[in-house]
């Protein structure tokens, strides 16, 4: 069936707390969705942030990072004694993380001291990796927020022999387990009030883990690490036309044989908890399931490596042996080899295309089985990306986007046109395309770190609202409605 999203970080919605969170305007998003015809909102990871804010560098792949806890819905359930205060922004578009974490964790505390542990949150604890995550995080809150390998070793070794007193700690560890449960309660209410309107919620699954995450802390076998806890050897992509010293992520690589093993123990789990999360999920760097680039972690760039053969075909075989019915979208961009395409296509996975990466290179057509974007999160804006072609470039593309559009009709208005016209049975659009937003409205540069990755966030609805009725109309005609 042919259908359409948009891609929407909670991050980046409206809100008086500096950033996004699972309250009122998220609800008044999922409402907006559904009039318009919308049948997909695609969130980005909601783990807890790790290094320069990246939802790619969690600290864990099963918790949730309690900054997106709304404080009037603590409010409203008596948690809270008086309504929150809101939080000032220096800029209106841009997020302050620090700045809005501080603010909703000092109103969490207090809602913590106020909580009565009732039967869903005895059945919450009942997920393995919840208790595991807030001894970490304690122990991380009382080293200073220090990387896991720079702890005592009786603590970094409490998750192998359980022998480090954590007394002290119980009042810290109730707090994280209660701010899990909120996550959780407030997150699975937002998909359930969106299921009821039909609306599916897109997860994105990072391909890697951090090195410092209740991932490797309690799994280390698993890893290609040191006894030390540092990796032996990262993750990355090697040098391309784009970078010529590659990009070096600094993840962690996965130790496949004993991952094959435990039956894929991480993967499935991984996957069967994100499943409960999510209707649909997004792999990034889906192509490291085939082959992915193999780093020293003492090379200070991506040049040195060489790439090695994963076992995809073991692991998806028992993926869909115990998930039968898991929906999987693989993000299988870039220049790969031709046996990418046939591990997606053996489980019949519904690959990506990106509209700008289409227009550049010819050889890339968009087809059924796909799911187009005009651009992802790591893709600049379209009229960023238009603002920075040659005059030569810019002139092939307006000749090819005549059809979508008069010459006065903005490009990123004729790119929306062009992805929910084609022939692929998804179309998903980042709300900056939406908006017709240049560079401002970028979500991440790949290959950077810090600001003004991950900050951009939108001050109100009202842009967005005008032009809905042109959406609906373009999903009608597009047969995506």
């Amino acid at each position: 069936m042919r259908t359409s999203g948009i891609l929407m970080p909670v991050a980046s919605l409206p809100s008086r707390f500096g950033i996004g969170s699972f309250g009122k305007e998220a609800y008044d998003f999922v409402d907006m969705l559904e009039r318009t015809g919308v049948r997909i909102w695609q969130i980005l990871p909601l783990n807890p942030l790790g290094f320069g804010n990246s939802p790619y560098q969690p600290l864990s792949s099963f918790a949730g990072d309690e900054i997106y806890i709304d404080l009037d819905l603590l409010y409203k359930e008596g948690l809270l004694p008086e309504k929150p205060e809101g939080f000032a922004l220096a800029e209106s578009d841009r997020i302050d993380y620090a700045g809005a974490r501080e603010h909703k964790e000092a109103y969490l505390r207090a809602a913590y001291r106020r909580f009565k542990p009732d039967g869903e949150y005895r059945r919450f604890l009942k997920y393995a990796w919840v208790y595991p995550y807030a001894v970490f995080v304690s122990l991380k809150t009382k080293n200073g927020l220090r990387a896991w390998t720079e702890w005592p070793k009786e603590e970094q070794d409490w998750i192998l022999d359980g022998k480090y007193d954590l007394t002290d700690l119980q009042d810290e560890i109730g707090y994280r387990l209660f701010a899990q449960f909120e996550f959780y309660k407030q997150w699975m209410a937002l998909k359930k009030y969106a299921n009821a309107r039909k609306i599916r919620i897109m997860g994105d699954i990072p391909f890697y883990v951090g090195i410092d995450s209740l991932d490797v802390w309690g799994a280390r076998d698993e890893f290609l690490i040191n006894g030390d806890g540092e990796p032996s050897f990262i993750a990355g992509v090697p040098p391309d036309y784009f970078n010529e010293d590659g990009q070096r992520w600094g993840n962690p690589i996965y130790n496949w044989d004993r991952l094959r093993e435990t039956g894929f123990r991480f993967w499935i789990e991984r996957l069967r908890y994100s499943a409960v999360l999510y209707d649909i999920l997004r792999i990034d760097h889906f192509r490291a399931f085939d082959t992915y680039w193999k780093i020293p972690a003492d090379c200070p760039t991506a040049r040195v490596g060489e790439w090695i053969e994963a076992p995809g075909y073991e692991l998806f075989d028992e993926i869909f042996r115990q998930m039968p019915r898991i929906r999987i979208v693989a993000e299988d961009l870039g220049d790969l080899r031709p046996e990418v395409g046939m591990l997606r296509d053996h489980y019949g996975l519904m690959g990506m295309n990106v509209a700008e990466f289409t227009f550049m290179d010819s050889s890339q057509p968009i087809r059924k089985n796909q799911l187009v974007y005009t651009g992802t999160h790591d893709n600049q804006p379209v009229m960023g990306w238009y603002a920075d072609r040659s005059a030569a470039e810019r002139a092939q593309i307006n000749r090819r986007m005549a059809p979508y559009g008069s010459a006065h009709v903005k490009l990123s208005k004729k790119m929306v046109s062009l992805v929910m016209r084609s022939p692929a049975d998804m179309a998903i659009v980042p709300i900056s395309d939406i908006l017709g937003l240049d560079d401002r409205g970028r979500l991440n540069e790949p290959g950077t770190v810090g600001s003004p990755n991950w900050e951009w966030r939108l001050d109100s609805f009202d842009a967005f609202k005008r032009r809905l009725p042109g959406l609906r109309r373009l999903l009608r005609e597009s047969r995506r409605a």
